[in-house]
């Protein structure tokens, strides 16, 4: 960074600002901020078009300050297969058994795939343009996950009544109240301690970092998300095995055998309570939910499902043996029930061309992209998931998407070359 001119340095600080305010509020607005509907609504829908409109306005901000866009595609098949997802569901408002449900969430969707694919274009244009700058997708991430945190945690205390659900008839308070899922609010936070852990091999100054970290962790352990959990600890080992700083490791390995005894106790075996034992291993009554889903609900539309985001020819699907739910609680299983064996084949094929890229990507990335899709893969077979219901995990999973999709051209063509001599002419000089 300090290698390039100073009013290149005063830009990308500015922008760096920027691209964290406008990943901050597009997160942000994925959560249920007040309790009349039409704020809401205005939030979630008028919000995120907002903060849409803001990432392609940067873009051409970069693009106009000292860059062109040279970028060209590589590992097509997962931004392919995932725009065939989109049209499949799209065209499924023909048959949905709700339209006005199904456009709703497909539009939200949408907004985020448009938001990833301009901000992760911003990044891989300053990479190209701006060699030696600063501006991280992980610090970005991380630090969005901690300043959302540090919201419910504060809250916690101050408000309880409104930051803690009580779930189980009452016996337990999970961090997230009416605003987010719990185990929404817990993936949130294996994303974030996944993010951050890179800053602590960035910066020579960790203590500020560790501190975002164990706030995130106290969050976590606050919403009592199994699932999240065990996120959390696979990326802690995923670190330990890729680090060769041995102090890092040893400390690693020491916060762990601290904490995750504990941890695990209190949340995935829940104090040792029988009865709770036994719910978990019905996974709380989804195993059962899933089977009738398979068994009664899939016959009926096999092949195109009951439209995007529709899993009956009612709002609920209930079997006699199972409790009523809108959503499956399995991202795949949801694909199955909405868009039938079609939509579902074009989705495995799409998770598969994505992970292959992933592993082949330069290292950084590579342990960045991991990190980020362990917690959210793991939601996606017990929440909403990366194909489910309107939700951040869908956005970061489009991010990753894109992060993996761009690569710079080098041979540019004369008149590109005119037009970036004339923007900046520092790369010309010899």
């Amino acid at each position: 960074m300090e290698t390039l001119p100073l009013h290149h340095q005063q830009f990308l600080k500015k922008l760096n600002n920027q691209l964290f305010i406008i990943l901050l509020l597009m997160v942000a607005c994925f959560f249920t901020w007040s309790e009349n509907v039409n704020i809401t609504r205005a939030i979630k829908v008028v919000g995120r078009m907002g903060v849409m409109i803001s990432s392609i306005l940067i873009y051409f901000k970069i693009i106009r300050y000292g860059s062109i866009n040279s970028l060209e595609y590589k590992n097509i098949f997962s931004p392919i297969l995932y725009i065939c997802y989109l049209i499949l569901g799209f065209i499924s408002f023909s048959w949905s058994t709700n339209p006005g449900f199904s456009a709703l969430q497909w539009f939200m969707t949408f907004q985020s795939f448009v938001f990833a694919y301009f901000f992760v274009k911003s990044l891989k244009v300053l990479d190209v343009y701006f060699e030696g700058h600063n501006i991280r997708l992980y610090h970005l991430l991380g630090n969005t996950v901690f300043v959302l945190q540090l919201v419910f945690v504060i809250g916690m205390w101050i408000n309880p009544d409104v930051f803690f659900r009580l779930t189980d008839g009452g016996e337990e308070a999970r961090l997230g109240g009416t605003m987010m899922n719990p185990n929404e609010l817990g993936m949130l936070a294996g994303v974030g301690s996944a993010c951050l852990i890179f800053d602590l091999y960035r910066f020579k100054k960790k203590v500020w970092t560790i501190i975002k970290i164990m706030v995130i962790l106290y969050a976590l352990f606050m919403t009592g998300s199994r699932s999240s959990l065990i996120g959390v600890l696979l990326i802690v080992f995923f670190h330990i095995n890729q680090t060769k700083q041995k102090t890092l490791k040893f400390a690693i390995i020491a916060l762990v055998a601290m904490v995750a005894p504990f941890a695990v106790y209190t949340v995935i075996l829940k104090g040792g309570d029988q009865e709770r034992l036994e719910e978990i291993m019905s996974l709380t009554g989804r195993l059962p939910f899933w089977q009738a889903l398979i068994t009664e609900g899939l016959p009926r539309e096999p092949l195109l499902g009951f439209g995007f985001m529709r899993i009956d020819y009612k709002e609920f699907f209930q079997s006699a043996h199972t409790y009523p739910g809108k959503m499956t609680h399995n991202t795949f299983m949801q694909v199955l029930m909405n868009l039938g064996f079609i939509g579902f084949t074009i989705v495995l094929f799409q998770v598969f061309f994505t992970v292959k890229s992933i592993l082949s990507e330069q290292k950084e990335l590579k342990l960045m992209l991991i990190g980020i899709l362990i917690p959210i893969v793991i939601n996606s077979f017990t929440e909403f998931g990366i194909f489910g219901e309107s939700n951040y995990g869908i956005m970061f999973y489009q991010i990753i998407i894109f992060s993996i999709a761009f690569r710079n051209n080098n041979h540019l063509t004369r008149w590109q070359k005119i037009i970036l001599k004339k923007k900046r002419p520092d790369l010309f000089a010899d």
